[in-house]
């Protein structure tokens, strides 16, 4: 379990990719909300309580990141 937490946190983190704040905001909520359901799912909580508290964690991670701290390149819907 401790390993899910910290593999989850590290995909947060590198979700914060895009060139503007509002592409780290956007891929960073969505992965996170993602890793968020199926984390919470695996240790048996909600899966929507998950969802909304990753997604909360990865948009505010992307908004917060300049993109000179992980550049993954362009996000797949502006190329």
């Amino acid at each position: 379990m401790l390993r899910l937490i910290i593999y989850s946190g590290l995909v947060i983190i590198l979700s914060a990719c895009g060139t503007s704040t509002s592409d780290r905001a956007i891929s960073g909520g969505a992965i996170g909300a993602g890793v968020g359901a199926v984390g919470s799912s695996v240790t048996g909580g909600s899966a929507l309580t998950g969802a909304v508290i990753g997604g909360a964690v990865g948009a505010a991670a992307g908004g917060l990141t300049d993109e000179d701290d992980i550049d993954l390149g362009k996000p797949v819907w502006r190329k």
